[in-house]
C-alpha cells in the first residue's frame, strides 16, 4: 500500500500542471452548465449572472493575451504610436478645438432642453480650475494633459452613469445590491445586541456595517481580487492621463479603500517618489471615501448609486487637481518599466483574512464613535457659546452652521445648488471640513427624510428640506475625507510608512487637503451639469393633494409621471 501510495504521489507531482488544468476545466464546465441552465429557465432573472460571466471571461482572456503576447501587441501598435508622436503638435490643437466646439454645442442644446441650471455648474467648474491654477505651487510648470484628461474622464463617467439609461440602471442596480448585501450585517448585530438593536441606530445598526464591510474587503484582498481591480483602474488612468504608476494605483485604490490603507499598496516605492507624486497620493486620499464607511452613509438614507458614482468620479478628479495645484518639476524614478508590484495581504488563508478584517475594523469603529461623540458635543457647546454672543447683539440664531453657511455659500451656489438651498449646503460643507463627513451626511439624511415625509418647506422662516437637485449635488460635494481631522491621520500614517519623507509630507498635507476639497467640488459641478431634474415632491403627497383638490392641478406632467409609477 505504501509503495502504491508513493507511486500515486509521484504521478501527481509529475503531472501537477495537467491535473490542475483538468480540475479547472471540470469546474469551468460545471459553472457554464449552471449559467446556461439559469439563462434557459429565465434569462431576465439570470441577466446579472450572465453579464458577470461575460466580463470575467473577457478579463481572463485579456490578462492571458497580455501576459503571453505583450511584446507582439506593442509591436503591432508601435507604428500608430510613432505617427502620433510625429504629428502630435498639430493633432493636439485639432483635438482641443474639437473638444471646445463639442462642449459649446452640448451646453447650447442641453441648456435649451434642461434649463440654465447646468450653466452655473459649468461656470463653477471653470472657476475652480482657474483658482487652482492661480494658487498653484508652480503655475508656469503646469502640464495640462492630466488636468484636462482627468476632467474629461470625470465628464465621460458622469455622462455614462447619469445620462444614459444603461449606465444609470447599472449603477442603480449595483447600489440596490450593495444595500441588500450590507443588510446581512443585521443578523450579527441582532444576535449580539438583541432584537431591539435598532433602538440605538448608530451604535448597533451603522457601526456593524463597517465591521462587516471591512471583513469582506480583507477577504477580497486575500484572494487577490482587489489588487487585480485596482491594477486595472490604475492602468486606465495612467494611459489616459499620463500620470505615474504609483499615483495612478493609489488614486484607483482610494475608490475602494481608505486614505491610510491605499498607500500600503505601493509601500516599497514611497521613499523614492517625487514631491508632486507624494502630493497626488495625499490628494487622492482626501478626495474619496473608503468602502467601509460607504455602507454607513448608505444606511443613513443617502442614495447608494450617487455615492458609488461620486467615489468613481473623484479618482480622476483628484489627479487632475493635484497636478494643477502641485505640478511635476522632478523626474519620476518609479516608472512602468520598473516592474511595479502591489503589496499582498499577510493572511495565510481565507478564514484568517476574515478574522483579520474584523479585528482591523475595531480601531476604525472606535475611531468613528469617539470622534462623533466628541465632535457633536463640541459642536453643541460651540453653538451655545455663539448663540450667547449673538444674543448680546440681538441675534440669538448665531451658530457654527450659520457662519460656515456664509463662508461656503458662494462655493455651493457655483456647483449648481439652488440659491435658496446654497445656505444649507454651505453649512453642510462647513461641518464636513471642520469636523468630518459623518456629521455632514447625518445632517443631509435628516433633510432627505424631511423631504420624503413632505409637509411645510418652511417652519418659522427656517427651510426644512431642499430640492432633489441640491441634495444630489451636496451628496457629491461631501463625498471625501478632506477635513482637519483627516489631516493629522494622513501625516501620521504616511510618516510611519515612509519616515524619510517626513518633511515633505508635513509640508504638502495642507495643500493636498485643499486640492482634495476642490476635487470633490469639481465632481459636484460635473454632477450638477449632468443631473436631470426629477420629481421634487414625493408621489404619495402629490396624488393626495390631487385627490383632495376640487380643481385639476396645474402640474399635470408630474401627476402623469406619478400615475405611471403607481400603475407600474
Amino acid at each position: 500500500l505504501e509503495k502504491e501510495y508513493d507511486k500515486a504521489c509521484e504521478f501527481c507531482k509529475k503531472h501537477k500542471t495537467r491535473i490542475h488544468y483538468v480540475i479547472y476545466g471540470i469546474l469551468i464546465t460545471a459553472y457554464l452548465a449552471v449559467v446556461i441552465a439559469a439563462c434557459s429557465l429565465n434569462f431576465q432573472r439570470a441577466l446579472p449572472l450572465f453579464i458577470i460571466t461575460v466580463l470575467a471571461f473577457f478579463f481572463i482572456c485579456w490578462d492571458f493575451l497580455i501576459a503571453k503576447y505583450e511584446d507582439k501587441i506593442a509591436a503591432f501598435f508601435s507604428p500608430g504610436e510613432r505617427y502620433l508622436e510625429k504629428h502630435w503638435f498639430w493633432l493636439k490643437w485639432v483635438l482641443c478645438a474639437a473638444l471646445i466646439i463639442t462642449i459649446i454645442c452640448w451646453l447650447i442644446f442641453d441648456t435649451a432642453k434642461q434649463g440654465s441650471c447646468q450653466l452655473i455648474s459649468f461656470g463653477g467648474l471653470v472657476m475652480y480650475v482657474l483658482l487652482m491654477f492661480i494658487f498653484s505651487k508652480y503655475p508656469t510648470r503646469v502640464i495640462w494633459r492630466p488636468v484636462f484628461s482627468g476632467i474629461g474622464m470625470q465628464f465621460i463617467l458622469g455622462l455614462l452613469i447619469l445620462r444614459t439609461k444603461v449606465g444609470f440602471d447599472a449603477f442603480n442596480w449595483l447600489g440596490i445590491q450593495i444595500q441588500t448585501f450590507l443588510e446581512y450585517s443585521d443578523t450579527g448585530a441582532k444576535f449580539v445586541f438583541g432584537e431591539k438593536y435598532t433602538d440605538h441606530f448608530f451604535a448597533f445598526k451603522v457601526l456593524p456595517i463597517v465591521v462587516f464591510f471591512s471583513t469582506v474587503m480583507s477577504m477580497l484582498y486575500h484572494v487577490g481580487f482587489m489588487q487585480w481591480l485596482i491594477g486595472k483602474v490604475g492602468w486606465i488612468m495612467q494611459i489616459f492621463m499620463g500620470t505615474t504608476p504609483v499615483e495612478s494605483l493609489v488614486a484607483a485604490g482610494n475608490i475602494f479603500v481608505g486614505q491610510t490603507e491605499s498607500p500600503l499598496l505601493v509601500r516599497p516605492y514611497l521613499p523614492y517618489i517625487t514631491k508632486s507624486e507624494l502630493h497626488a497620493v495625499m490628494t487622492a486620499g482626501f478626495s474619496t471615501i473608503a468602502g467601509s464607511v460607504l455602507g454607513a452613509y448608505i444606511s443613513f438614507g443617502v442614495s447608494a448609486s450617487h455615492l458609488l458614482t461620486a467615489s468613481v468620479m473623484s479618482a480622476p478628479a483628484s489627479l487632475a487637481t493635484s497636478k494643477l495645484f502641485w505640478p511635476e518639476t522632478e523626474k519620476p524614478t518609479v516608472t512602468l518599466r520598473s516592474g511595479l508590484q502591489m503589496a499582498k495581504g499577510e493572511s495565510k488563508n481565507l478564514l484568517e483574512a476574515a478574522s483579520q478584517g474584523a479585528s482591523t475594523s475595531i480601531l476604525l469603529v472606535a475611531n468613528i464613535a469617539v470622534n462623533l461623540i466628541s465632535f457633536l458635543a463640541l459642536l453643541a457647546f460651540l453653538d451655545s457659546a455663539l448663540s450667547w454672543v449673538g444674543s448680546l447683539f440681538d441675534y440669538p440664531q448665531l451658530n457654527f452652521e450659520n457662519i460656515c453657511a456664509y463662508v461656503f455659500m458662494l462655493f455651493s451656489f457655483m456647483m449648481g445648488v439652488d440659491w435658496e438651498d446654497s445656505f444649507i449646503v454651505g453649512g453642510l460643507l462647513g461641518y464636513k471640513t471642520f469636523f468630518n463627513e459623518f456629521v455632514a451626511y447625518e445632517r443631509l439624511s435628516k433633510l432627505i427624510h424631511n423631504r420624503e415625509k413632505g409637509g411645510s418647506m418652511y417652519i418659522n422662516g427656517v427651510k426644512q428640506y431642499m430640492t432633489v437637485r441640491s441634495e444630489v449635488i451636496a451628496t457629491y460635494a461631501l463625498c471625501g475625507f478632506a477635513n482637519f481631522g483627516s489631516l493629522g491621520l494622513v501625516i501620521g500614517s504616511l510618516t510611519s510608512i515612509a519616515p524619510s519623507k517626513k518633511k515633505e509630507i508635513a509640508g504638502g498635507a495642507f495643500r493636498a487637503m485643499i486640492a482634495g476639497t476642490v476635487a470633490c467640488f469639481m465632481t459636484a459641478c460635473v454632477a450638477g451639469m449632468l443631473t436631470v431634474p426629477g420629481l421634487e415632491v414625493p408621489c404619495h403627497i402629490l396624488l393626495g393633494n390631487a385627490f383632495n383638490s376640487t380643481d385639476f392641478p396645474a402640474n399635470s406632467t408630474e401627476l402623469v409621471e406619478c400615475c405611471q409609477k403607481l400603475f407600474t
